[in-house]
């Protein structure tokens, strides 16, 4: 017996899903990287400039990140029926009011 794919599987297919995971997940390990580095800096008393430089980097890295999550999943939030079975809440369905505060959370 044939399995028919879900309405995510037609409409997002698993690759573009897998690549969208794997960008967010680099952008978050590179954040992760820029705040160990500026964590050694601070321990080390490097001069101010090089440890605002890194937090920046950390700060910038965390906000695409946050961004990539919302972008990739807006029509998912838009339209429930797009989620597939693996969905662990079926039962969140965003008003515009509760998408324009995700996105200004990340503002």
């Amino acid at each position: 017996m044939t399995k028919l794919p879900s309405p995510t599987e037609e409409r997002v297919p698993k690759t573009v899903q897998a690549e969208a995971k794997r960008r967010v997940l680099n952008r978050l390990k590179r954040a992760q990287g820029q705040l160990n580095a500026a964590i050694a800096a601070i321990e080390s008393d490097v001069e101010c400039r090089a440890v605002v430089t890194q937090l920046a980097a950390v700060s910038s890295a965390v906000d695409r990140a946050g961004f990539a999550i919302v972008a990739s999943n807006m029509k998912r939030c838009l339209d429930p029926s797009t989620a597939d079975a693996t969905d662990a809440d079926d039962s969140f369905q965003p008003s515009i009011e509760e998408l324009e505060k995700l996105f200004m959370m990340l503002s």
